[in-house]
């Protein structure tokens, strides 16, 4: 498939054969990203249907809450895992390495989900996590290794492309894997996803001559004292650990919570604990101290935007299958198919507000970071107030139309395309020099930290199905875009001249 769309061209690369006008390696990068966005995505439409259904379903049989709080706790640590991700790839493997490693044991993880087995299916979850993790923290970085000139001017194109196999995964994973593991077998589906996996790894090793030399580099070698110390350093904590759930275990009081609640901790204190890090550290200037101060509001914000937005897997995926009409215009389809409606907006939409943005930038006219910020909450508030008022709509044994839904990933959407860029960009932007690579992670903190909080509320008993979840949630994430906004000049002046 790369080769049909590959042709000599003359420019940067002069003669050499392109993808699209770009280094041929981005061919290979995007199969890679698309097949393992495909595998993710496809086993996380049918994770809280598969633990929520009844044994004799094929399911877990457990409780909507234990449900949702596995679910967000799942997401919340592949987030989390793309720091020390990060730091392998820089300070041990490299980027290429790392990413080849990423996938094996993605593909591992899937495929131990496949297995009809409990002990194994959870062990599989914490495979594709920490997999997940150490791909997303490199694979990107590759990309960027495609262009040498950082002032290349097909480098934003390609990014582009790139972030297109996204969403296309993202896509057909639910129509496909969510149809196959909710219509003939669950354990099915998520064998789907390690094939898909497995694809995405034959791409990149297909691919592997035309990728950048840069890519097999580590950027800081770890010394092999260092080195040595932090693995037995690790060796110990793993033996306390064992140790101690050994006790549990044998004792017969070993529950899922015992996993949960450590994990639903830890994604809370650690993201506090390393923008506190960070904000204290005196090496910086009282510049970058200012903006930290500064990005701590957009990071907040974030958190309450990812933590309800993330639901769309869990909780609304529950509502889905619970309280709505899995028929429109006479067509029967699963409930995980509403898993593809976000990439679908994304793909539709992305290139519609970049084309806004530009155009409002040319009039003076172009809302300011904190303005988009803003809205962002605003509009993930007001689709959690549309999902109170179809909650209220099925209550007993009615159902509502899958328009409710449609609506509230479509305007979760237009949130996600204020919010997300935007922040990514502005990380960048606000980074004091000294963690400007660490930052993006830090950034990604931000999704852990919703999560959790999300995990957090159903492991003490809130329900979920409930008019007063969304409203609440939904009120909440509004009041704070509205904060931000009034706010907006007391930040504004946090950021130094950053816009």
């Amino acid at each position: 498939m790369a080769s049909s769309l590959t042709k000599a061209t003359a420019g940067p690369a002069g003669g050499e054969k392109t993808f699209l006008g770009h280094p041929r390696g981005l061919a290979y990068l995007f199969m890679t990203e698309m097949w393992e966005r495909y595998s993710f995505y496809g086993m996380r439409a049918l994770l809280v249907l598969y633990l929520a259904t009844n044994v004799a379903d094929g399911g877990l049989g457990m409780k909507d809450a234990t449900a949702v709080a596995i679910y967000s706790v799942y997401n919340a640590m592949v987030y989390l895992l793309a720091l020390p991700g990060g730091w392998l790839g820089d300070r041990v493997w490299g980027a290429r390495k790392s990413v080849a490693i990423a996938g094996a044991v993605i593909m591992t993880g899937h495929f131990l989900l496949a297995v009809p087995a409990e002990f194994s299916f959870f062990i599989g979850l914490a495979f594709i996590a920490a997999g997940s993790g150490l791909l997303k923290a490199n694979i990107s970085t590759m990309v960027g290794q495609l262009y040498p000139d950082k002032n290349d001017p097909r480098r934003d194109g390609g990014f582009t492309i790139f972030y297109m196999g996204i969403n296309l995964g993202a896509f057909l994973a639910p129509l496909s894997i969510g149809a196959v593991g909710q219509k003939v077998n669950w354990h099915l589906g998520f064998a789907m996803a390690g094939v898909g996996m497995a694809i995405g790894l034959l791409c990149y090793y297909f691919g592997y001559r035309h990728l950048s030399p840069e890519s097999s580099k580590i950027p800081n070698p770890l010394p092999a004292d260092e080195r040595s110390s932090l693995v037995k350093k690790g060796l110990i904590w793993l033996g306390v650990a064992a140790a101690g759930y050994a006790v549990v275990g044998l004792s017969g009081a070993f529950s899922i919570d015992w996993v949960l609640w450590p994990l639903t901790i830890l994604g809370l204190v650690l993201p506090a604990w390393y923008l506190f890090r960070i904000k204290r550290d005196k090496d910086l200037s009282p510049l970058e101290q200012t903006r930290m101060s500064g990005y701590i509001w957009f990071f907040v914000a974030a958190a309450v935007f990812w933590g309800i937005y993330d639901q769309t897997g869990s909780v609304l995926s529950l509502f889905a299958k619970d309280n709505t009409e899995s028929t429109l215009f006479g067509f029967d389809f699963p409930e995980s198919w509403f898993q593809s409606l976000n990439p679908l907006f994304v793909m539709a939409l992305a290139p519609l507000f970049a084309i806004l943005w530009v155009a409002l930038f040319k009039r003076n006219k172009e809302p300011s970071t904190l303005t988009k910020f803003s809205g962002a909450l605003v509009l993930v508030g007001v689709s959690f107030g549309v999902m109170m008022i179809a909650q209220g709509m099925a209550s007993g044994d009615a159902k509502v139309s899958p328009m409710w839904l449609v609506s509230v990933y479509f305007i979760q959407t237009v949130g996600e395309l204020c919010l997300s860029p935007v922040g990514l960009s502005l990380t960048t932007k606000l980074a004091p020099q000294k963690y400007a690579a660490q930052m993006m992670g830090v950034w990604f903190l931000a999704v852990t930290a919703g999560d959790s909080v999300i995990a957090l509320l159903q492991l003490i008993g809130a329900p979920t199905d409930t008019q007063g979840w969304f409203a609440s949630q939904g009120a909440v994430a509004a009041l704070a875009g509205v904060a931000i906004f009034m706010y907006r000049r007391k930040v504004k002046a946090m950021m130094g001249g950053v816009h």
